[in-house]
This record gives structure tokens, sequence and C-alpha cells, in this order.
């Protein structure tokens, strides 16, 4: 593909991704009136997870559409007195609130099915504290628009587990207590994992893979859909998703 295609095709994908999942935030402000008492907590802990979201993802696609227009990558801005690539800011930005969307994830869950944090919550939050800590570690090289290895795919591993493991507290009780809602929600997530871990596992060497992340931002695009019309919406839909 080359880098003219690349650039029409993304820009689009990435004015309508934003305006689609702010529009959805803004959404969830807009009916938390509607909101049953039984599920404040959960709307809540779904509203923090995208809003955390929408504002990393700004940055991160964000900061691409405007070092397009700008003609290159690498251009630079000054932060906090250190001259930063806007790109791999971007990248950062994603990385943290990417983080803190799965943590709400797992307090979402506990809230959703009135559950007591067992031995693998904790393990999913301490695989969130994990990761922040390697992602402090000067070798991932923030500023460089290169994957940098063995860091990239060691600060993923933790991110991954945390997929692997809320998808699998989300599908495991909604199938007991028949929550076709959150069922869906976990298939979501389980889509978004199947995607995000051939990149993690590839990109370096197969750099056309990178195009799975667009499933991937759809899937996280289903969940606050899902979440929007079962949880901010006067007449709950849930039975049209079985």
């Amino acid at each position: 593909m080359s880098e003219n295609v690349r650039m029409w095709t993304e820009i689009p994908f990435n004015f309508l991704y934003l305006i689609a999942i702010w529009g959805l935030v803004i959404t969830m402000i807009n009916r938390r009136e509607v909101v049953t008492q039984a599920d404040k907590g959960v709307a809540l802990c779904i509203f923090l997870a995208f809003v955390f979201l929408a504002l990393g993802d700004t940055g991160h696609v964000g900061f691409r559409v405007i070092a397009y227009a700008l003609g290159s990558f690498e251009t630079r801005i000054s932060l906090l007195g250190q001259k930063m690539n806007l790109v791999a800011l971007g990248s950062l930005a994603t990385a943290w609130t990417f983080t803190i969307f799965y943590v709400f994830m797992v307090f979402m869950w506990k809230s959703r099915f009135n559950k007591k944090f067992g031995l693998l919550a904790y393990l999913l939050l301490t695989a969130a504290v994990v990761r922040s800590l390697i992602m402090l570690h000067p070798g991932n090289e923030w500023n460089s628009l290169q994957i940098i290895e063995p860091w990239y795919t060691v600060r993923n591993i933790p991110l991954i587990l945390m997929q692997a493991g809320i998808a699998y507290l989300i599908m495991r009780d909604a199938k007991i207590f028949k929550d076709s809602t959150f069922m869906w929600i976990g298939i979501m997530i389980v889509i978004s994992l199947a995607c995000y871990v051939p990149v993690v596992a590839l990109v370096k060497t197969f750099p056309l893979v990178a195009i799975l992340m667009i499933p991937k931002t759809l899937a996280y695009l289903g969940i606050a859909i899902i979440a929007v019309r079962n949880l901010y919406d006067r007449k709950p839909v849930a039975e049209t998703l079985t």
C-alpha cells in the first residue's frame, strides 16, 4: 500500500471514529438520567472507561491526522521543555488510557454481577500496575516512531492478559445470569483481542497485519453502542441481542 493511499484511507476513518466515539460518550452524558438505579454503577464504569478511551484515541489517531496535515510524522512539539514526536506522544497517551479502560472494565464486571474481587480480578488489576511500571522504563523510547523490542512485546503482555481475563469473567457470569447484553460485550472484547494479538506478534515482520486494528477499533465501538442501547435507553433492547 502506497503512503498516499494509506493516508487517504486512514484520515477519513480516524475522523469518523473520533466523531463516533465522542458522540457515544456525549450520548451517555445526555441520557444519564434514564439509567435505572440498579445500573448506575455499571453505567458509570462504562462511561468513565470510554471517556479515557476517547481521550487517548483523540491523541493517538488525532495526532496522526495532524502529522499528515503538517506533512511529516517527524513533527515535534515542545512539552515540559522536551521535544516530543507528535505521533509518538499520541501512542503514549493511548497506551496509558487503554490500560485505564480495562481497569474500569474490571469494576464494571464487579458492579454488574455484584461480585467480590477474587484471585483473578486482583491479578487483572495487578497486571495493570505491572504494565504501568513497564511503560515507565526508558527502554520503551516513547519518543521514537520505531517498535522497540523487547519492550513493545513486554508491555503488551499484561494488557493482553487483562483483555483475556476480563472477557472470561464477563462471559462466564453473563452465561450464568443469562445476561445477553454483557455476553455481547464479552464477545466484542474477544474480537478485539483476536485482532490485537496478531498485531503485537507480527507487525514488525509483516506491517500489513496492522490493518487488523480497524476491526479491533470497531469492536470497541460495538461495546459502546451495546452499552448505550441497553443501559442508557428508556426502552432497553437487550432482547434484540439474543
